[in-house]
């Protein structure tokens, strides 16, 4: 009888292709196809071994009816009848287990064994199922032929829920990462920085101590300058010369460095080890700025762990933002010092060396976050607005690659970067950007879409440069919520249609005394403003033939209007 025909054998593939859409933790799953398994075949007990790939051996991870000590049973490939079968990846019949020189026993009253691989389809054998009985014959070729089934269905339903839990853990790496990234950005004082980033890198990588590793060419020397570990004590020197540390392999290779064991006799001489006994495993990446090493990032384990690519790729990333973080802070220092010069008639030089370095030091994060992203291969229905989200934010991080290498350069936009767009859907994209930060503000945003499609001829992510600006002055002028109106009209001025868009505010107005001169460079009403806003707005319209002026303001609110020559 085959398995198609086995009365037995519907039930219990259903039973277990259901798992997938009820349970989402893989250990609760893995026990409740064992439980399947073992009553369908009518066993007396069994288990699951998976194979471990930091130590290459077969791990009992859920078992029943067997002792507890079975929880730590492993076995080498080829050793007893469940690493055959894992070795061989085919599955066996034992009528008779004391016959068999392969069995190991666990349990004494077991009498016949059957055990089938759990292989996924590119080959790879991920474990075993095993079911034992008490009495000798106690399974036929008709229940082997049903648990390689079971088998199959369960490998199916397990992959999938490893799948979504390794996706899972994607995304809080990435919420995680874009979270160390906003921390980092206001981290000034250099030992903060340094403390912060071996924390969080030590959190999300779920690591027993993470070290950061300041490097000087000049003198070829390691600094350990921040160490977080639960058993921290101090190294005997500040100063390492790099011939004796461990970690400078990174420095030499500019690549990440892996070590299975830092506790073999090989690294007793190394100075750069944290003093901790229970350290196992140690994963280095350097921390590159420009090609330049400027320190290394490295976390350690507490047992044996072989790193895969998605934990190398994820520590690379930490050091890259650490990278950035540390050059920012120096820039920011640097900046900090212009602030005399900018007072003694020079802002307009200063800062344009200020945003020169700044569009340089910009690059790296973008690099990142564009790789990240890239990686996350995000894709929804058509009907999804996540789609539109996802789509937007590529856009979005073009736009800001671009605006890197224009930064001084906004006067006038390249006319090979013009393209035909449809007015309603332009502004629709750029509330997308700022819905967030609306809601947050408690702030009610009406756009009035024009009766008819049209079209103008723009950069696109300029003109979307200025409406984010008019709306987030809105916002700001709107402490404790508000209303945003923006409105589309045309008219005609000599020869050329213009479409007009006017954005309305309940905010608390312009004062009088700055109406006049909203546009010039420097002038800003707010403590923290630099006045830059709305004279590049004024710049970025004219070079598109168009215009910005203050329509209205007064206690009650804002008008300011938008004027772009029409596509006819």
């Amino acid at each position: 009888m085959d398995v198609e025909s086995d009365p037995r054998a519907d039930r219990a593939l259903y039973r277990i292709s259901s798992l997938a859409g009820r349970i989402d933790d893989p250990h609760e799953a893995l026990q409740a196809i064992l439980a399947i398994c073992i009553e369908t075949l009518g066993a007396s007990s069994g288990s699951v071994s998976l194979l471990n790939p930091d130590t290459g051996k077969l791990e009992i991870d859920v078992h029943q009816g067997l002792f507890n000590t079975a929880d730590d049973v492993s076995l080498r490939l080829g050793q007893g009848i469940t690493g055959w079968v894992a070795f061989h990846g085919r599955p066996q019949l034992v009528t008779d287990v004391t016959v068999d020189p392969r069995y190991i026993s666990i349990r004494k009253d077991i009498r016949s064994e059957m055990a089938a691989p759990m292989v996924e389809a590119g080959g790879q054998i991920l474990g075993v199922v095993n079911v034992d009985s008490d009495q000798l014959n106690g399974f036929n070729d008709r229940d082997l032929a049903l648990l390689i089934r079971l088998c199959e269905e369960a490998t199916a339903v397990m992959q999938r829920l490893w799948q979504l839990r390794h996706l899972s853990g994607k995304a809080r790496q990435l919420e995680s990462l874009i979270t160390i990234g906003q921390s980092l950005v206001g981290k000034l004082e250099q030992q903060e920085l340094f403390d912060t980033i071996t924390r969080d890198a030590r959190t999300i990588t779920g690591t027993r101590a993470c070290a950061f590793y300041l490097y000087d060419s000049a003198r070829q020397t390691l600094r350990l300058i921040s160490l977080t570990n639960p058993a921290t004590t101090p190294l005997p020197e500040p100063d390492l010369p790099i011939a004796s540390c461990l970690v400078s392999s990174a420095i030499q290779t500019r690549r990440q460095i892996e070590y299975l064991n830092v506790q073999s006799p090989e690294f007793i001489d190394v100075i750069d080890l944290p003093r901790d006994p229970a350290l196992r495993s140690l994963l280095a990446a350097p921390v590159l700025y420009e090609n330049e090493v400027i320190g290394v990032l490295a976390v350690f384990t507490d047992h044996i762990h072989r790193f895969n690519n998605d934990e190398k790729r994820l520590l690379a990333a930490l050091a890259s933002l650490g990278a950035v973080a540390l050059q920012n802070s120096r820039l920011y220092s640097r900046v900090f010092q212009s602030e005399e010069s900018l007072r003694k008639n020079e802002q307009l030089t200063t800062l344009g060396l200020l945003a020169a370095e700044i569009a340089h030091e910009i690059r790296n994060p973008l690099t990142v976050i564009k790789l990240l992203f890239g990686y996350l291969d995000l894709d929804f229905p058509t009907e999804d607005p996540r789609r539109t989200d996802v789509r937007v934010i590529s856009e979005k991080l073009d736009q800001l690659e671009a605006i890197v290498s224009r930064v001084l350069n906004f006067a006038k936009a390249p006319s090979s970067l013009h393209s035909r767009w449809v007015l309603a859907d332009m502004i629709g994209d750029t509330i997308v950007l700022i819905r967030l930060k609306l809601a947050q503000s408690k702030i009610q945003l009406r756009f009035e879409p024009p009766s008819h499609p049209i079209v103008v001829d723009v950069h696109k992510g300029q003109i979307q440069q200025v409406l984010l600006n008019l709306l987030i002055n809105s916002t700001q002028a709107m402490n404790d919520g508000g209303t945003i109106m923006i409105r589309c009209s045309t008219e005609k001025r000599a020869d050329t249609d213009f479409v007009l868009i006017d954005i309305s505010d309940t905010g608390r107005g312009i004062p009088a005394e700055l109406r006049e001169h909203i546009f010039d460079s420097f002038l800003s009403g707010r403590a923290d403003g630099t006045g830059l806003g709305l004279a590049i707005a004024k710049r970025i319209l004219l070079s598109h033939h168009g215009d910005i002026t203050l329509l209205d303001s007064s206690p009650a609110g804002t008008t300011m209007r938008i004027a772009l020559p029409i596509v006819s």
